[in-house]
């Protein structure tokens, strides 16, 4: 039996959610980092995660989440997501994934920063946000990607509501393909959403600008062939003389 996107939601956003991927006792969260910001940070950054199903590049809106995405990029750096799994598939609503490795053990995690909902960035397919418990300002290192447009998260509940900070640019289909896998039910999570199979970041790293663009435009769909112009019609044949 699947989980309805209505239901899902509702775990999503209430107690019962994120509190099994994230439950351990929660510190006051990080401060902002200094409004200035240089001209080469205030602009997008671009990552790749490495996944057993493949490739999938992110853009990094620093502009809008600056919180989000510094603490997100320093734990790309710091090699944090190598060898982590999706343990959260929820078909037609999210994947969820950044907090455990291999064997299902929850990482040790930095502090925890603030919610940055109010940024402007919506919940809509194939957009990151920040995963948490149901307090507003403790995520730390886990993350979800909406498989579709996710309106119930942008709506405040309990205080605040999920802060997206990037989207996919490319690899779509890898998440989609992640959708795909069977889910079972798996104490202590109530729902229907730990995957059959490890799904696996085999690594996540940072890219430049022209790298993302040249690896989105190599797995961007070739563009159909113009219709080939209509011949001109053949002349007719002259009829032969025949012989009296």
């Amino acid at each position: 039996m699947t989980i309805s996107p209505i239901l899902a939601a509702s775990l999503l956003i209430t107690a019962s959610c994120f509190a099994t991927a994230q439950d351990a006792p929660v510190p006051a969260p990080a401060k902002a980092p200094p409004a200035a910001q240089t001209p080469a940070a205030a602009a997008m950054e671009y990552c790749v995660f490495r996944t057993s199903k493949g490739d999938i590049v992110i853009e990094l809106d620093r502009v809008k989440a600056p919180i989000s995405v510094e603490n997100f990029v320093q734990y790309v750096k710091d090699g944090f997501y190598n060898e982590t799994v999706f343990h959260r598939v929820v078909a037609g609503f999210v994947i969820q994934g950044g907090g455990f490795d291999t064997k299902g053990v929850q990482k040790q995690t930095r502090t925890p920063i603030k919610n940055e909902w109010q940024n402007g960035l919506k919940n809509n397919r194939g957009t990151l946000s920040m995963a948490r418990t149901p307090m507003p300002d403790s995520a730390t290192s886990q993350f979800f990607i909406n498989l579709k447009d996710n309106a119930a998260l942008d709506t405040p509940r309990g205080g605040a509501a999920y802060a997206v900070f990037g989207k996919v640019i490319s690899g779509m289909e890898v998440v989609d393909a992640i959708a795909a896998v069977p889910c079972v039910v798996k104490a202590p999570n109530p729902e229907r959403s730990t995957p059959t199979e490890q799904i696996l970041t085999v690594k996540a790293e940072m890219l430049t600008k022209e790298q993302a663009e040249a690896m989105a435009k190599a797995k961007a769909p070739a563009a159909p062939a113009a219709p080939a112009a209509p011949s001109a019609p053949a002349a007719p044949t002259a009829p032969k003389p025949t012989q009296s």
